[in-house]
C-alpha cells in the first residue's frame, strides 16, 4: 500500500486544519488507518485511528475533543480534522495503515511521507 498525505501547513493557535491520507493498492490486511506525529526532539506518538470496516475510532488523550478522524471507503481516504490547534500540536504528521492494533501502536504496515503542521502566532 502506498500512502499519500496532504493538508499540512501553518495556522495560528485556535485555528483548524484538515489532513488527508489516500491509500493505493490497499490489501486485505489493511483493516485500519491512522495518524501519528513527531515533534522536533520528541518521539513519535499516536494521534488517532479508524477502522475501515465499521468506523470505530481511537484517539489520544491529548487530542480528544479537538481532533476528529473519519474515512471515505470509496476513496480509500482518511481525514483528520484538527480544531482548536495549539502550539504543542506542531509536528510532522504521518499516516499509516494495517491491523488496528498495529496502527495504534505505531507498527503499521505502510507509512506516508509525512506532512508538516505548524501552530504558531
Amino acid at each position: 500500500v502506498q500512502l499519500q498525505a496532504s493538508g499540512g501547513g501553518w495556522v495560528q493557535p485556535g485555528g483548524s486544519l484538515r489532513l488527508s491520507c489516500t491509500g493505493t493498492g490497499r490489501t486485505a490486511g489493511s483493516y485500519a488507518m491512522g495518524w501519528h506525529r513527531q515533534a522536533p526532539g520528541k518521539e513519535r506518538e499516536f494521534v488517532a485511528a479508524i477502522s475501515w470496516r465499521d468506523g470505530t475510532t481511537y484517539d489520544a488523550d491529548s487530542v480528544r475533543g479537538r481532533f476528529t478522524i473519519s474515512r471515505d471507503n470509496a476513496k480509500n481516504t482518511v481525514y483528520l480534522q484538527m480544531n482548536s490547534l495549539k502550539p504543542e500540536d506542531t509536528a510532522v504528521y504521518f499516516c499509516t495503515d494495517g491491523d488496528i492494533y498495529a496502527v495504534v501502536n505505531g507498527r503499521g504496515d505502510s507509512w506516508g511521507q509525512g506532512t508538516q503542521v505548524t501552530v504558531s502566532s
